[in-house]
Formats: structure tokens, sequence, C-alpha cells
């Protein structure tokens, strides 16, 4: 069943390429910082689930329109500018980058990019890095997210507690009868270490239990394998982010559950009562130039027009 699943997702890469949905691009709503050009746009990176939001605002600081529209390598659905409008020139890609949480952190402390997204705060060993490269970090939250589970949609399971969950990912609960399932095993998933949600997983919903050691091939490499296995084992779970699932993957191949009877939404994220609500970070480096574009950017988050932008990529602004 796994091998079929990566299977699955390797072959869309002999299909591979960016649809957008009708092919209707959306003119930019205005949101600008003076002098900002394609020439000094800074290099940007982010966490996956944070691609929509720091493409939407490039593309808005920079005038191109854009669109929703859907990469058939992984099936996600993210913004994408209309290439008419980037100049010759410009590398898009190599400015505006998704290089996953871990490498994000790690192209921001060692000053290969200015500015980042991350769905999370620096993990001890990436401390670690920064101490002995002499960089300091500032991380500030500017939009909020929940961590959510996932499981087939045909496991009558539709809630659990954090207890459960915790237990689960224990291996003190091995069997789905045990939490009002069927008579059938429990296939937990994880994602690989230092990953986005790995971490939440540890810090949020673990906070220091030991989770049991799982084989290599219950370790999810991507967040979209996560719902392409939930869709083709139905005893699995794993966790994911909200905003990745109602935003990026938008498919109704898998399902959420309540955690301790409360559904995650934009309603229970902002009022803060679902259990795991996460937080969405602007990170920048301590010393960086405060005249700089990039510090523009950053400052530009903390304002009505920054929050119309989270806001607009369907994140919950703080």
């Amino acid at each position: 069943m796994k091998k079929f699943v990566l299977l699955l997702v390797t072959g869309l890469l002999f299909f591979a390429f960016v649809q957008c949905e009708e092919d209707k691009f959306l003119e930019p709503v205005s949101v600008k910082i003076e002098g900002l050009t394609v020439d000094n746009y800074p290099y940007v990176d982010a966490s996956t689930a944070q691609a929509p939001l720091q493409m939407l605002l490039a593309c808005k600081l920079l005038g191109f329109r854009y669109d929703w529209g859907r990469n058939l390598i992984d099936g996600t659905y993210t913004i994408y500018p209309n290439w008419e409008d980037i100049p010759e020139g410009f590398n898009y890609w190599e400015r505006i980058k998704t290089s996953k949480t871990h490498d994000a952190i790690l192209n921001l402390i060692d000053k290969n990019v200015d500015f980042i997204f991350s769905a999370r705060k620096m993990s001890e060993d990436e401390k670690n890095h920064a101490k002995e490269a002499g960089v300091s970090l500032i991380e500030t939250p500017v939009a909020l997210d929940a961590f959510i589970f996932i499981l087939n949609k045909e496991n009558p399971v539709k809630s659990l507690t954090t207890k459960q969950i915790q237990d689960i990912y224990m291996g003190k609960i091995m069997n789905w009868k045990e939490v009002g399932g069927s008579n059938n095993p429990i296939n937990p998933y994880v994602r690989n270490a230092n990953s986005g949600s790995q971490e939440l997983m540890e810090t949020l919903v673990m906070k220091g239990l030991t989770m049991k050691n799982w084989p290599p091939e219950s370790m999810l490499g991507s967040m979209s394998l996560v719902f392409y296995t939930a869709m083709l084992d139905p005893n699995s779970i794993c966790f994911s982010l909200y905003y990745y699932n109602e935003q990026m993957i938008k498919e109704d191949i898998a399902k959420t559950i309540a955690v301790d009877g409360i559904e995650p939404n934009k309603k229970t994220i902002r009022d803060r009562s679902y259990p795991f609500i996460s937080e969405v970070y602007a990170v920048i480096r301590s010393d960086l130039d405060k005249n700089s574009m990039a510090y523009k950017i950053y400052e530009l988050l903390m304002t009505e027009n920054g929050k119309s932008v989270i806001t607009e990529s369907g994140f919950v602004p703080i």
C-alpha cells in the first residue's frame, strides 16, 4: 500500500505542469512599498503551507496578475503569477521559493535568503546552527493556523481526545475499536524529522511525551503524501495543517477529525478554542538593515494592508 502511494505521486511527474483555474488572472489590489522593483525584490523562502501567502505578497508588490493554479506534480494548489507579466531576466523561482520549513530556516541563517515565512519557530538543532553561525533570528507571528489529524474518509471515527492521540502515537492504543471505530489495526504515520509538521506534532501534541519509534515505511516525506496515504490506507492516521488541507489540497480525498470534540475551522482558529493552534511566522535576521526591502516587507505584514494580504491568502491574520 505504502509503495503504491509513492508510485502514484511519482507517476504524476510525467504530467507535471501548472494549470490555472479557467486561466483568469486577478488584477492585483494596490499594496505597495516605495522604491520596490523586480531588481531589488529580496530573496524570500517559505515552508510548504506558506507558499501561497508569499507568492500572493510578491505578486501584489510587483504588480503581477495572479490566480490559484494546480501543480500536477503533487496535485496541490497554490498562487501563481501570470508569467506574461514577469520581465525578462527576473528569476521568479530563485527570488520567491519554497524550500520547506527546515531548509528555509537554514537558508535564512546562512544568508542565502533575506526573509522567510515559517510554519514554526526554530528547533533546537536550528538554534544551535544559528549560534554557531553567529546569527539570531526575529520570529514574529503574523497569522494563525491549526494542526489537524487526517483519516480515511470511510473511517467512522469523528473525534479523538488529545490523550487518545498521544496514546496512539506512543503505541498504547493500537486498534480503532479502542476509540470507537472498527476492529482494525491503527496505522499511524509521521513526517520526517525537522519538517514543520513533525516539529509541531512533538511540541503542540506530545508535549514532552516520547512517540514510539515508528518504522521507516511509516514516515511520509511530503505534506501531500499525508492525504494520498489517508485516501488509500483505510486504517491510517496522520497530521497536517488546516490551511494546507483547505487551500492547497482542496479535493475531498480524506477527512479531518475533531479534537476533544472541537472541529478545526476558521472560527475555532480565530477564537483559539481548537486545541492545537499553530502560528505562521515572518522571520528575519536580527541584523537585517532596516532600510532594506526585506525589512520593509516584514514591517508591511504588521499593517492593515499586510493583514488584508494574509486574509486574501486564506490565513487568519493576528
